[in-house]
């Protein structure tokens, strides 16, 4: 350990069991319902953009981001803390940009070895980024250390994991298989972030700021984080219903006019 940790107090962290398991409930429901849309993407007039949109909100905005904070949610760190708007909104962007590149790139060519593998790095990278943006916008009375081995298992499990399970989404149709790649999906966002969480010490340099609320420009408190959360989520989600929506009128749009 360096002289500048062991001259602070580095945080003893722990978990609260509950919202840990939602945590991977939220990732697995973001996978199924972005699989699910993914079926959807290339269609026979080419790519369904409407679908993408749904599939990359569903898994960047909802699996991926909404996790991440259920899991932040879920960390005892023993310190006052909050979150930078600008970094966490610019996680929610890059969460859903990076999925929807990858599942664009991926439909195109299912069956193609080279272009799964190329989605997996690219939507596993996009998790990892997104995780450790999330991190860097976190604000407490201290700083964070980093073991860069662990950082790069976690980068590792997330692409690895993340090409597994769009393996088994292009290659089958069925609902219950569709659930198993979700599952695994949802253990590759979840693997990912619990371990990046390990590679960090968190140490406390300011006693007297420990349990203040961080105070700055566009800086959310910890304690408003779940209903942020929240609104966001559900924002979300109305907006992959009416992309939904938007379809189905589209194609009673074109049976009417094929009858």
């Amino acid at each position: 350990m360096n002289e500048a940790v062991a001259a602070n107090e580095i945080v003893e962290t722990s978990y609260r069991t509950g919202l840990v398991v939602l945590s991977y409930g939220i990732a697995v429901l973001g996978s199924f319902v972005a699989l699910t849309a993914a079926q959807r993407i290339r269609g026979r007039r080419g790519i369904s953009w409407l679908n993408l949109v749904a599939a990359g909100t569903a898994l960047g905005g909802i699996g991926v981001w909404s996790m991440h904070f259920t899991g932040m949610l879920a960390l005892n760190l023993g310190m006052g803390s909050g979150y930078s708007m600008v970094e966490t909104l610019i996680s929610l962007l890059a969460a859903i940009a990076a999925t929807s590149l990858a599942l664009a790139f991926v439909a195109r060519r299912p069956d193609s070895t080279g272009r799964l593998l190329g989605a997996g790095v690219l939507l596993g990278l996009g998790v990892a980024f997104m995780h450790y943006l999330g991190m860097y916008g976190m604000r407490f009375p201290g700083y964070i250390v980093w073991s860069v081995p662990v950082v790069a298992l976690s980068v590792f499990i997330a692409v690895a994991a993340a090409s597994a399970a769009l393996w088994l989404s292009f290659r089958t149709s069925s609902p219950g298989l569709r659930a198993v790649a979700a599952a695994v999906m949802g253990a590759a966002v979840c693997s990912m972030h619990y371990t990046g969480m390990a590679a960090a010490d968190f140490v406390c340099v300011s006693e007297a700021q420990r349990f203040a609320r961080p105070q700055g420009f566009a800086v959310i408190s910890a304690l408003d984080l779940p209903v942020f959360t929240v609104i966001v989520a559900i924002g979300l989600a109305a907006l992959i219903g009416v992309d939904q929506l938007i379809q189905q009128r589209d194609q009673m749009r074109q049976t009417l006019r094929g009858g």
